[in-house]
């Protein structure tokens, strides 16, 4: 039984490992400059499926669709400007790791501003309310009595 259970772990990591490497892409170029290009634009753009993973680093089924879109992109000789516009049309701002300043993208870029005068608003209104209450000193009186006060201690 045990020599069982031992062939099922071993013939399971041995499947494992098959997967793994069955998301290694092979692919060619007719040359150097467009493998470049193509290393460039997947690490340009984001997985739809995966949160803040570049195309080159996801294995998700989708990453991989991307990958052989891009690659048959570059493949057919368009620019790189066109292959963004083909997968910015196709999946929306969210594939681009810096989407346009647009009407529907502008909270993107105003928020992180409008997050930053807020603390800085409220920094300014707690210093000026620490200002307000400082110490109030002792009056002359007051200054006697507990010097009385202290004497009578010793």
């Amino acid at each position: 039984m045990i020599k069982y259970i031992t062939m099922l772990i071993v013939l399971s990591g041995i499947l494992g490992l098959a997967h793994g490497a069955s998301t290694v892409d092979v692919l060619t170029f007719d040359s150097e400059q467009q493998q470049r290009r193509y290393k460039a634009l997947i690490d340009e753009f984001r997985c739809p499926k995966c949160l803040n993973t570049n195309l080159s680093g996801s294995d998700a089924p989708i990453a991989l669709d991307l990958r052989r879109s891009v690659y048959r992109l570059v493949r057919n000789g368009e620019s790189d400007q066109e292959i963004r516009d083909f997968l910015q049309q196709r999946y929306g701002d969210f594939v681009l790791y810096k989407p346009p300043f647009a009407g529907r993208t502008a909270f993107i870029w105003l928020i992180p501003i409008g997050l930053l005068l807020l603390g800085v608003a409220v920094l300014v209104a707690l210093q000026g309310r620490g200002r307000r209450q400082q110490a109030a000193g002792l009056s002359a009186a007051e200054v006697q009595r507990l010097d009385e006060i202290l004497a009578n201690d010793d």
